[in-house]
Order: C-alpha cells, then sequence, then structure tokens
C-alpha cells in the first residue's frame, strides 16, 4: 500500500509539471504534448473497445487520424499553416475508415463503424479543440492573427485539478447523498459541491491574475468546466462499466490510462469552447 502511494504520488508530480510546462512554455510545447497525448488516447480507445468480440476497429489509423487532426486545428489556428486545405487529409481518412468496411467482409462493420467514429468524436476532437483555445481571437482585435495565450486552456486543466481535488476532500468528510449511484457509486452531492467551490476560489485567483476575461466570466468559465468535467467523468465511468474494465490502461503507474486522467476534460474542453464564443457574441 504504502508503495503504490509512492509510485501515485510520482506518477501525479511528473504529470502535472509536464502539462504544465508543456501548455506554458510555448505553443510548440503545448501543440507536441497534446499531439502525443491525442494519439495514446485515441490508441488506448481502440484497443479497450476492441477487446469485445463484436468490434475491430484499426487503431493505427484511427490515431493517426486523430493526432492529425489535432496537427491541422494547430497548425491552421496558429498561422502556421495558412489554409483550411490542410484538413482534407484527415476527411480523407475518415471516408476510408467507412469505406474499407465494405470489403474486409467483418461480423459487425457497423459496430466498428460507431466505435472508430466515436474515437474521433470523443477522444480527438476535444483535444484538438484546445488550439481554438490557445489560439482565441482577441474581440478587439478579430481581423488579427492571434497570439498563443496558455492561461484559457491551463484554466480548463487548473479547474478540473482543483475540482477532483475538492470532491475527494468533501466527499470522503462528508460525502453522503450519491450523485450517480448507478455509474459511479462514489461520486456524492457533498463532494461535486465542495469541488465546484474549489474550483471557483481557484477561479477567484486566475482572474485576480488575469484580465483577459472579466471576473463574473471566469466565474463563469469554472462552473462550466466543473458542470461538464464532472459528465464528463460520468461518461467514461459507464464506458468502462459497458466494456466490463477498472482502468482504460495502465500507462501512468497508479493512475490508470490516459482516458482515465483525462476524461473529464473530453467533455469540458468542447463545453467551454462553446462558452467562450458564446462571451464573443453577446
Amino acid at each position: 500500500m504504502k508503495r503504490n502511494l509512492i509510485i501515485r504520488t510520482l506518477t501525479g508530480i511528473v504529470f502535472l509539471a509536464v502539462m504544465i510546462g508543456g501548455i506554458t512554455y510555448s505553443p510548440l510545447t503545448m501543440g507536441l504534448l497534446f499531439v502525443v497525448v491525442t494519439t495514446l488516447a485515441v490508441h488506448e480507445f481502440c484497443a479497450i473497445v476492441n477487446e469485445r468480440p463484436d468490434v475491430d476497429v484499426n487503431p493505427m489509423i484511427c490515431s493517426v487520424a486523430g493526432a492529425y487532426l489535432f496537427l491541422a486545428f494547430f497548425g491552421y489556428l496558429s498561422g502556421w499553416v495558412p489554409t483550411a486545405a490542410v484538413f482534407i487529409p484527415y476527411l480523407i481518412s475518415i471516408v476510408y475508415l467507412l469505406i474499407s468496411e465494405l470489403y474486409l467482409q467483418r461480423e459487425s462493420p457497423l459496430n466498428n463503424w460507431a466505435y472508430t467514429m466515436l474515437s474521433q468524436m470523443y477522444v480527438a476532437l476535444p483535444f484538438s479543440l484546445l488550439p481554438v483555445l490557445g489560439f482565441m481571437a482577441d474581440p478587439a482585435h478579430p481581423m488579427e492573427q492571434p497570439s498563443y495565450r496558455f492561461i484559457v486552456p491551463l484554466a480548463v486543466f487548473i479547474f478540473l485539478w482543483t475540482s477532483d481535488t475538492g470532491a475527494y476532500c468533501f466527499g470522503s468528510l462528508f460525502g453522503k447523498h450519491r450523485l450517480f449511484e448507478r455509474i459511479s457509486p462514489k461520486k456524492s452531492w457533498e463532494g461535486s459541491i465542495g469541488g465546484a467551490m474549489v474550483s471557483l476560489l481557484a477561479a477567484c485567483v486566475v482572474a485576480h491574475f488575469d484580465s483577459s476575461l472579466s471576473f463574473p466570466q471566469w466565474l463563469g468559465f469554472a462552473l462550466v468546466v466543473v458542470v461538464f468535467g464532472t459528465w464528463g467523468d460520468l461518461v467514461e465511468s459507464l464506458l468502462k462499466r459497458q466494456l466490463g474494465i477498472k482502468d482504460s490502461g495502465n500507462i501512468l503507474p497508479g493512475h490508470g490510462g490516459m482516458l482515465d486522467r483525462f476524461d473529464s476534460s473530453l467533455l469540458a474542453i468542447p463545453a467551454v469552447t462553446v462558452y467562450l464564443y458564446t462571451l464573443t457574441l453577446a
């Protein structure tokens, strides 16, 4: 037990250092970090769904397609690739994955199609929206090429981490009422509310040091992350229950797989993207 705790703690420290350093150091390190994360997460997703006897998706092509989608978003939004034609190879790969089932003569092509597209929509697309957050245009200068602002993508993870920490502490101390017992018996309303409060405090700190959003907007940002992050956690829990597994992988010692670490962000990132673009239209 003590050895597992040490391994879990060391893994957590390294994970946080890599995440914070990769996001904050430069746009290039952010891109390199998340193209790796996207590739590993998509491959992991394909590996676990392929455990089902009626599923046979191609992990290599799905992983390469997911990585390319991230790179296409990153290159186009950063201005390094000036044309939207950069997305054409990704579209070709999706068409190939659909057409290939016509010739492979597998038993359950519909399942293969469904899980293949889910690997892109559920895993690859959310990560690919991180460059959208990092290179979001300044409303005051909408025609200028936006520069990279690490605070927005970093804030997503800060609010998720603080929410998880607060939920664990408040849930352990006060948790009595189950949040979603059918899917995740350990989660409680008390823990979720406590986690939201801690994230709101974190939002106050971020708002103090960054004025790109107003104080109420940062609070709204944190609430969106908490609510959709909780749903993201529950979605992955439902996926693992359906597949009959405890962890999505073991790439992170003591913490499970990539999907276990990023499950909350897979819904929080798209939700925050919609939230921020709604603010620009208001």
